[in-house]
């Protein structure tokens, strides 16, 4: 496989196999009131990371990549105090990630000459809304098996992982 090409399939991959499922299933274990707890004033909910990934993947990706309009209010995804449900939430970050994916599954890989870090950017904010979600609920989130000492994804949505 061509390197653009396979870096599209890994992008796409990472976003709708890894990242959304992960953070799907760690902010389910979240009461309403976890989704929207932050740590101190410098530090972002659960909540406020998910708005802001939705707005960053759109800004990036789908308006960056794809050609849309980019109407993004990045100081209102942090600024936000009144909670949104979660299922609301996940809903907003389900449906940027899979208008980015359809971005990416019609871009040329020809056309990849340009840096951009969205898809890392994800990970990094992902990572912290799983850790939140451990810190909240006090359990490991269980996306690996260990076999024969080997960890084995199993998160939900991956194959040979969870529902």
């Amino acid at each position: 496989m061509q390197t653009g090409a396979a870096f599209l399939a890994m992008s796409r991959e990472y976003l709708t196999g890894h990242y959304l499922p992960k953070i799907r299933a760690a902010v389910e274990r979240l009461t309403e009131e976890d989704t929207w707890w932050r740590p101190n004033e410098a530090s972002n909910s659960v909540g406020n990371l998910m708005l802001h990934l939705a707005g960053n993947i759109r800004q990036w990706i789908v308006s960056g990549v794809g050609g849309a309009p980019d109407v993004r209010d990045r100081s209102a995804e942090f600024a936000r105090r009144d909670p949104l449900p979660r299922d609301e939430l996940v809903a907003i970050l389900t449906e940027a990630v899979l208008e980015a994916d359809a971005v990416l599954a019609r871009t040329d890989p020809a056309g990849l000459n340009d840096r951009r870090a969205a898809v890392e950017h994800f990970g990094m904010h992902a990572g912290q809304i799983l850790y939140i979600a451990k810190l909240r609920t006090d359990r490991d989130l269980g996306f690996y098996r260990l076999e024969a000492g080997i960890p084995r994804p199993v998160w939900p949505g991956h194959p040979g992982g969870g529902a």
